[in-house]
């Protein structure tokens, strides 16, 4: 049985000292590469993964980790094991176009499920955590709260990828009559609908499971929904770690 308090805790500090490595980078040209999916690399990537990577090893020896940087783990896990899904830096184009929405991202995956995470995004101080029965919270440069998905207003507010905005994605909100749509990088996305910010995050288009499971976390603990398209769950261990649509959305 895991305990998610002392659990939140442990991703927190990480988090942050994760974020700490980022930020030391953040004013410096510190690109590398592109992988092989033509995504960007940096430095600071690198040193946030190290960091998380051995922090959890630390505190959890016995749980796998599935790390955006670490491509050896990506075939070791099934939807029916424990394990971690880590994005050290999520949204490594907002990061070097310097606007501040990137994150870090862990979540602990439990039968097929994302039932903890922490989102942070250093740049901003904000920090988001949540998990099954926990409830969700965040903590910025003035308090720590609670928070929880609101009711749904008559004009919804849409959240979207600031990168990777679809045709899908346009549609599906004209065919639901949702024309406010604020753009946002990274999970923060999840996370602004999880804080009563936003109402719905609709998705088409290609993400890895390490880039949505920690926002997932925290959007469910606080009381919204993440589906696919068509009204089933949203489950990890998939082949390739390779994500389909998905609906996030509030109340």
């Amino acid at each position: 049985m895991v305990d998610y308090t002392a659990m939140l805790i442990v991703f927190e500090r990480i988090a942050r000292d994760a974020g700490d490595a980022i930020m030391a980078h953040y004013d410096q040209e510190c690109r590398l590469d592109d992988k092989s999916d033509a995504s960007p690399l940096t430095a600071a990537d690198l040193a946030a993964d190290k960091i998380i990577c051995a922090g959890l090893r630390d505190a959890y020896p016995d749980i796998t980790l599935v790390t955006e940087e670490q491509s050896e783990t990506h075939e070791t896990v099934k939807n029916t094991d424990v394990f971690f899904l880590i994005d050290p830096l999520d949204g490594t184009k907002e990061f070097l176009s310097r606007n501040g929405q990137f994150t870090v991202n862990i979540a602990l995956i439990e039968n097929g499920k994302p039932s903890a995470g922490v989102v942070f995004a250093p740049a901003l101080n904000r920090m988001f955590l949540g998990a099954s029965g926990f409830g969700s919270r965040e903590t910025n440069a003035h308090e720590t709260r609670t928070i929880h998905v609101r009711p749904a207003p008559a004009a919804k507010v849409a959240v979207a990828s600031r990168s990777h905005r679809s045709p899908e994605t346009d549609s599906f909100l004209a065919a639901n009559y949702i024309t406010h749509c604020v753009s946002a990088g990274s999970s923060l996305k999840f996370c602004l609908v999880a804080a009563g910010e936003a109402d719905i995050y609709p998705r088409f288009g290609t993400t890895m499971e390490w880039d949505t499971a920690a926002g997932q976390a925290i959007l469910e603990a606080a009381g919204g929904t993440m589906l696919t398209p068509e009204g089933g769950a949203f489950l990890y261990g998939k082949p390739l770690h390779r994500n389909g649509n998905f609906i996030a959305s509030g109340a």
